[in-house]
C-alpha cells in the first residue's frame, strides 16, 4: 500500500508560523498522518490474510500522548474484532518512550507526582494525570524484583549495615517500618547496595515493623543464599545480639561495632556539666595507636569516672572485643569500618529523596523510589580508600588466602 503524507500541509503550518513541536505543533499532525497512513497498512495487511470475509468497521478515536504535543488518533477496526495493531497497541496511549523516561528521570530525583506533572506538561505541552505516572514508575517494580533477587558477589572485604525508618500505610493505618540497608564494598573497591525488598521485614533494602538481630540474621541469610560466601569485616551499630547474628551466617567475620554510636551512647549517661571534659578524655581511647594503648587510656578513665558513672564502662568492657577490632589495621583501613558513616551517607541520600513525602501508601512506593534513588546516586559513588590497590593487598595478607579466588590468585 503507498502511504500518502499531506507533506505540503506541514510546510504550510511552518511558513505559517507554528513551531515544529509541542502543543498544536506542524510535527505532530506529521506524527498523526504516519501513524494513521502505517495503520491503515497494517488492517489492509490483516484483512488480505483472512479468510471469514472480514470487513473494515469504521474507526475509534483515543488521544495520544507523544515528545510533540496530544493529539487524536483514529484507529481502524474490522468486524470481527481480530485486529491487532503492532504499531499503537491497544492500550498504548503514548507514542515514545522519551516521556517515560523523563518521567522516571524525574521520579528518581524525588520530585512528587504533582511535580513531574507540571514538568512534563511545561516540556511537551502534554497533560499527565497523577495515575498515568504512577502507571509509568510501577514499571520500576519488576526491575527492582530483579535487581534484588540478581546474584552477589561470592567475596566482600567490607559490608556495612544499618537501618532507616518510614512511615508506611498497611491495613489501612500508618505505622512506623524499619528499613534495613546492606551496603558492600567489592574486591575492586566499588560500593554497591546489596539488594531491595519488601517482605514486612543497600545487598539490600528490606523492610520490618521494628529493628532486631533477628531480624538481620534472615537479612544475612538472604545475601548467603545469593551467593555471598565470605565477608571480610561488618561494620554496624551497638544493636544487641547483631555481632552474633553476624557470626552465626558468618563465623570468620570480624565485627567492628560504630565507635560514634558507643561515644553518643556513652554521653547519654554522662551529666551535662561534665559532657564536655569526659567527651575530651574519652579521645585517649579510640584514637590510641594500638589496643594496648586504648586499654591503658580506658583503665585510666574509669578509674576516674568509674564510681560516678559506672554503666558507661560496663558498656565499653562488655563491648570491647567487637569496639576494639580496628586497632589490628593501617589507618586507612581504620576510618574506613570504625564507623557507620558510609552507610549513614547512603540514608542521608534517601531522606533527600524522601523529605516531602511525609509517610508512603504501601511498600512499593517507597521501595521503588528508593532503588531509583540508588541507581542515581551509586554513579557518583567514590572508593572508600584512594589507594585502594595497598588495601586489598594489606587485606589479602591479613585473611591468608581468603582472598585469593576473588582476586584470581
Amino acid at each position: 500500500m503507498k502511504i500518502e503524507i499531506d507533506v505540503e500541509q506541514f510546510a504550510q503550518d511552518i511558513k505559517a508560523g507554528k513551531s515544529i513541536g509541542g502543543s498544536n505543533g506542524a510535527l505532530g499532525s506529521l506524527i498523526k498522518q504516519l501513524t494513521e497512513a502505517a495503520l491503515a497498512a497494517e488492517i489492509d495487511s490483516h484483512l488480505s490474510q483472512d479468510l471469514n470475509r472480514n470487513r473494515k468497521n469504521g474507526y475509534s478515536s483515543k488521544t495520544m500522548k507523544s515528545d510533540h504535543g496530544a493529539f487524536e488518533l483514529d484507529v481502524p477496526r474490522d468486524r470481527n474484532g481480530s485486529f491487532e495493531p503492532e504499531i499503537v497497541k491497544k492500550n498504548q496511549t503514548s507514542m515514545t518512550s522519551e516521556i517515560e523516561e523523563k518521567i522516571l528521570s524525574l521520579f528518581a530525583l524525588g520530585n512528587s507526582y504533582s511535580q513531574i506533572a507540571k514538568h512534563i506538561e511545561d516540556f511537551y505541552c502534554v497533560g499527565f494525570s497523577k495515575a498515568t505516572i504512577s502507571a509509568v514508575t510501577d514499571k520500576i517494580i519488576p526491575m527492582l524484583q530483579e535487581w534484588k533477587t540478581r546474584p552477589l558477589e561470592a567475596v566482600y572485604p567490607f559490608i556495612f549495615l544499618d537501618a532507616i525508618h518510614y512511615k508506611v500505610k498497611e491495613d489501612g493505618r500508618y505505622i512506623s517500618k524499619a528499613f534495613y540497608t546492606v551496603l558492600g564494598v567489592r574486591v575492586d573497591g566499588k560500593k554497591e547496595v546489596l539488594g531491595l525488598t519488601s517482605r514486612k521485614e543497600v545487598l539490600g533494602l528490606y523492610l520490618n515493623e521494628s529493628e532486631g538481630a533477628k531480624f538481620w540474621l534472615q537479612v544475612l541469610t538472604d545475601l548467603q543464599n545469593r551467593g555471598v560466601k565470605d565477608i571480610l569485616i561488618a561494620s554496624v551499630d551497638g544493636l544487641k545480639g547483631f555481632p552474633e547474628a553476624i557470626n552465626s551466617v558468618f563465623p570468620d567475620t570480624e565485627v567492628q561495632l560504630c565507635v560514634v554510636h558507643q561515644i553518643r551512647n556513652s554521653l547519654k549517661y554522662v551529666g551535662s556539666a561534665y559532657q564536655k571534659q569526659f567527651a575530651k578524655e574519652l579521645k585517649a581511647v579510640y584514637q590510641a595507636f594500638t589496643k594496648e594503648e586504648a586499654e591503658f587510656e580506658l583503665d585510666k578513665l574509669e578509674e576516674k569516672w568509674g564510681k560516678k558513672y559506672p554503666i558507661v564502662f560496663q558498656s565499653w568492657r562488655n563491648k570491647w572485643d567487637n569496639l576494639s577490632v580496628y586497632f589490628q589495621y593501617p589507618e586507612d583501613i581504620r576510618r574506613v569500618i570504625y564507623t557507620t558513616n558510609i552507610i549513614e551517607s547512603v540514608h542521608r541520600q534517601f531522606r533527600t529523596l524522601t523529605k516531602t513525602k511525609g509517610a508512603f501508601p504501601n511498600d512499593d512506593s517507597l521501595l521503588k523510589l528508593l532503588y531509583m534513588g540508588i541507581q542515581n546516586a551509586q554513579q557518583k559513588w567514590t572508593m572508600p580508600i584512594r589507594n585502594w590497590s595497598l588495601t586489598i593487598s594489606q587485606l589479602a595478607i591479613h585473611f591468608e588466602g581468603r582472598l585469593d579466588d576473588a582476586l584470581n590468585l
